[in-house]
């Protein structure tokens, strides 16, 4: 579970393998080295992926932090591989088991609060608050879609349950975000496929449209897979798809280009429209303002 950080050259350990501030400078300049903090280095150009760079700072923030110090929030959410969306990742989150004391500088939020033994686990030898304790603390510190996001991906996974969340949220009785949490907690769903599948039902909520059926899969005659769906109405027989790079990303074979796939998925939608159905689909782009897409859905509603 999780993701492997990319591996952190403090300066300490530069120096004690013989490089001087000179040649650090010099591997600097010359992009074989990227600092990731005050101190704490990559090998080669820093990633454009503001993921990757993040692994990068949590591993250097565990090496300076205080030991008592324990990834969470949106850090932790990183660390474990899951999804996250419209949430700046500039400062690595951790939180310390004790009751004042929390701080915030330009590279590292430290957050005091309750934090027990069993709800502490440990990723690639760092540190991290158990998954369930990582979705509650994010939902009740961020917007309920960014919050929905996140605990969909941790259920579609399987790497937490709706008991474990819900025993979680309850312990945080009375924190601040957690009337919050529990109303982003109820409405999150592991069935849901990506992040904007997770966007479009929460749009779709929003917009007072009835909710949909999740992952409906259909099948013909003979009983042969045609496809499942990202969303149905069963009486208006209407399916919603949400078409994103990334889904057809994931779809591809080895040998196939994205060509093949739109190809294949075109031959898919034929044979669920065959099925008397019919299909709405929206982009990324349709997600915000949602006002276009659900206007063609409350037509096709009824």
């Amino acid at each position: 579970m999780g993701m492997s950080a990319p591996v952190v050259h403090m300066r300490a350990g530069l120096r004690a393998a013989g490089y001087g501030d000179d040649e650090v400078r010099a591997l600097l300049r010359r992009g074989e080295l990227a600092t990731v903090r005050r101190g704490a280095y990559v090998s080669g150009p820093r990633s454009g992926d503001a993921t990757l760079r993040h692994l990068a700072q949590i591993r250097a923030a565990s090496e300076q932090l205080d030991p008592g110090a324990v990834v969470s929030h949106l850090s932790g959410a990183v660390l474990l591989g899951w999804d996250v969306w419209g949430l700046p990742l500039t400062r690595v989150q951790v939180t310390r088991h004790r009751r004042t004391g929390g701080r915030r500088d330009p590279s590292v939020h430290v957050r005091a609060a309750p934090l027990r033994d069993d709800e502490i686990q440990f990723v690639d030898g760092v540190a991290v608050t158990c998954a369930a304790r990582v979705v509650t603390d994010i939902a009740r510190t961020v917007p309920f879609e960014q919050a929905v996001v996140v605990a969909d991906c941790a259920l579609a996974r399987g790497d937490v349950t709706p008991e474990a969340l819900a025993e979680a949220i309850a312990r945080q009785k009375g924190w601040p975000g957690a009337p919050n949490a529990r109303r982003a907690l109820g409405f999150a769903d592991g069935r849901s496929g990506s992040v904007g599948e997770s966007r479009s039902r929460v749009a779709i909520m929003r917009a007072g449209l009835p909710p949909p059926q999740l992952q409906r899969e259909f099948r013909d005659d003979r009983g042969g897979h045609l496809g499942t769906v990202d969303f149905w109405w069963e009486r208006q027989r209407l399916i919603g798809e949400f078409d994103g790079l990334a889904k057809y990303g994931r779809l591809l074979k080895p040998g196939q280009s994205v060509a093949d796939v739109v190809v294949a998925e075109k031959i898919r939608e034929d044979a669920l429209r065959d099925q008397d159905t019919r299909m709405l689909r929206w982009l990324w782009v349709d997600l915000h303002p949602f006002t276009a897409t659900a206007a063609r859905l409350r037509a096709r509603l009824g």
